[in-house]
């Protein structure tokens, strides 16, 4: 599909719980939601992804994302689809209570929401997988009770952070502990934006087709 299909025409915040999944709006659109190690640097990947600086909110400060919050994005293309940000995990100076609450509202979002079409798992390609990233992959990737099975990408971010002669290297490293593709990303130099949206393309649509 031509890149300009992902022009993202409109962005917009939808809702947000900090308790339960249930808290959110009934399931409406396709869902696919973005978890990462705090300071991954997942907000920026999702605000380079809608094309708004600002939308999703960004912080010097680890751990900023505390709930699911989820946000409508629809394209030039005409994919519309509910693009979630979870809560960032691994910041240890999250309270205990903080990261209690985070794995039932983490869990019970992603087991039981029916409009979930996948999950982007997000490393810094500088660190690679670290065992929470790995934790989320597998557990993302399980049988849900009467849902459907999730599909996984695996997302490397900060690439513009290495020197190009390094990036492969990099991304082939990770790809060897994910088990599978990874596609390197950089918010800075929008590296990497058209392969997750014709990933994020072939979750919504390929549901979508009869």
């Amino acid at each position: 599909m031509n890149g300009d299909a992902f022009d993202v025409l409109r962005a917009e915040f939808v809702a947000a719980t900090t308790e339960k999944a249930e808290a959110l709006p009934a399931p409406a659109l396709s869902e696919i939601a973005f978890g990462g190690r705090s300071n991954v640097g997942k907000s920026s990947m999702m605000n380079s992804l809608v094309q708004r600086r600002g939308l999703v909110r960004t912080s010097s400060t680890p751990g900023c994302t505390r709930g699911v919050n989820v946000f409508l994005a629809e394209t030039r293309g005409g994919l519309s689809v509910h693009l979630v940000d979870l809560p960032g995990y691994g910041f240890a100076k999250r309270s205990k209570a903080e990261k209690l609450r985070w794995g039932p509202l983490l869990e019970g979002y992603i087991l039981t929401r029916a409009t979930l079409r996948a999950v982007v798992v997000l490393c810094d390609v500088r660190r690679g997988l670290e065992d929470d990233d790995l934790q989320l992959l597998e557990f993302a990737s399980a049988e849900r009770p009467g849902q459907a099975r999730l599909e996984t990408l695996v997302v490397a971010t900060k690439v513009d952070l290495l020197p190009k002669s390094k990036r492969k290297p990099a991304l082939a490293a990770v790809a060897a502990a994910a088990g599978r593709r990874v596609v390197g990303f950089s918010a800075v130099e929008d590296f990497g934006r058209d392969e997750v949206w014709q990933f994020i393309d072939r979750r919504v649509r390929g549901d979508a087709a009869p």
